[in-house]
């Protein structure tokens, strides 16, 4: 059994940058799949950055060039560098570990960020 729990979240100003961590407990030796999603008031859960085993990402169109998505096996942590941050992003973020034979999946209880003056 995989449990995430995220951090990093919190109110930063239009322009401002925050990092997101999401650290697993339990094996993730068959995880192949981890992404950010994020969940705005009134909107449906939306990608925001995925990474795969092989190392490829993925981007939501609206946070190319500004958000980095990257891990460190070794610390069984996925992170979300985000920068220039905006108002519109907004929204609860949640972490997404999936993988293995049955393709489970595991989220995380969610961290909110908030961008605003």
């Amino acid at each position: 059994q995989v449990q995430l729990v995220e951090s990093g979240g919190g109110l930063v100003q239009p322009g401002g940058s925050l990092r997101l961590s999401c650290t697993a407990s339990g094996s993730i030796s068959s995880i192949s799949y981890m992404g950010w999603y994020r969940q705005a008031p009134g909107k449906q859960r939306e990608l925001v950055a995925a990474i795969i085993s092989g190392g490829s990402t993925n981007y939501a169109d609206s946070v190319k060039d500004r958000f980095t998505i990257s891990r460190d096996n070794d610390k069984k942590t996925l992170y979300l560098q985000m920068n220039s941050l905006k108002p519109e992003d907004t929204a609860v973020y949640y972490c997404n570990f999936a993988g293995g034979i049955s393709w489970r999946t595991y989220w995380g209880q969610g961290t909110q960020v908030t961008v605003s003056s």
